[in-house]
């Protein structure tokens, strides 16, 4: 059923289908930017699809569509999963789709081949228990967020994430959007300085259900890599979710980002799980 108001009722059935699924699959079936559009957009510029176990969600971005899908358990095998992306794709004709499976899951990977998606991209989550080890810091100027902050930190996200096909985006209005979240702390959120340029910034999230801490973002500034700024940010940050109370911290990480994956292996975090994005051209 096509829903074309996104009220209390639909959201109330986003929730129950995203509940059943990660407690079936160990993953939420929605990740942060689907949660963010339907909190402060609804239905603008998206279509969502409800079953009676199952929705599909399908968002307009520039140059494609993200794809959210997911079925609960009393709805797979049944055909439910292969209908709601039907009526999806039937609406977004022959624009390219992307869709996540979060933590690769074999369902998404046998409806991917069945209906013509290829995959593209894999995610790796990496994980370490904290405390960590102090280690020697650079002689860099390590601080809090500052609300005066915004433009600096928006700059250094856009060289950082030039080529990346979500952080890269984030805006004033996206980044307003994300520090009016519960979790947000400014504390979490340090800069490194040089004067009144910003040369990197650690943006960290403290899970605390759960224990964990996240490493949410870490970008430098593109002529500041040879200064050792993104190790010493990491390491301030880690630092910070372990004085949090988070005993164990993960983050995200293209695959095949092999100078990232130095740096974070370097620091002990080793592969827990991935995601993998599934491409419909």
């Amino acid at each position: 059923m096509r829903v074309t108001t996104y009220d209390d009722t639909a959201a109330a059935a986003v929730a129950r289908i995203a509940r059943a699924c990660h407690e079936a699959d160990g993953r939420d079936p929605l990740d942060e930017a689907a949660r963010l559009h339907l909190a402060h957009h609804g239905l603008r510029a998206s279509a969502l699809w409800l079953s009676a176990d199952g929705f599909a969600l399908a968002r307009s971005v520039t140059g494609h569509v993200e794809l959210d899908l997911a079925v609960a358990p009393g709805g797979r095998r049944t055909g439910e999963g292969t209908a709601l992306l039907a009526a999806a794709l039937a609406e977004v004709g022959a624009r390219e789709v992307r869709a996540w499976s979060h933590g690769d899951h074999p369902g998404a990977a046998a409806l991917a081949a069945a209906t013509g998606f290829r995959r593209d991209r894999e995610l790796l989550v990496l994980a370490r228990p904290l405390p960590v080890e102090d280690g020697r810091e650079q002689d860099l100027r390590i601080r809090a967020w500052q609300p005066g902050d915004a433009p600096e930190l928006l700059r250094v996200n856009a060289a950082a994430f030039a080529h990346h096909p979500e952080q890269g985006g984030m805006d004033a209005t996206n980044l307003a959007e994300r520090m009016a979240e519960p979790w947000f702390d400014p504390a979490g959120l340090l800069v490194a300085m040089d004067g009144e340029r910003m040369l990197g910034f650690h943006w960290t999230k403290v899970h605390g259900h759960a224990g964990d801490g996240e490493v949410y973002v870490v970008a430098v500034d593109p002529p500041a890599h040879a200064r050792g700024v993104g190790g010493a940010l990491l390491r301030a940050g880690l630092r910070h979710l372990a004085a949090a109370g988070a005993r164990r911290v993960f983050l995200y990480v293209e695959a095949d980002n092999a100078p990232a994956l130095a740096l974070y292996r370097g620091l002990g975090f080793s592969t827990d799980h991935a995601h993998v994005q599934y491409v419909r051209p």
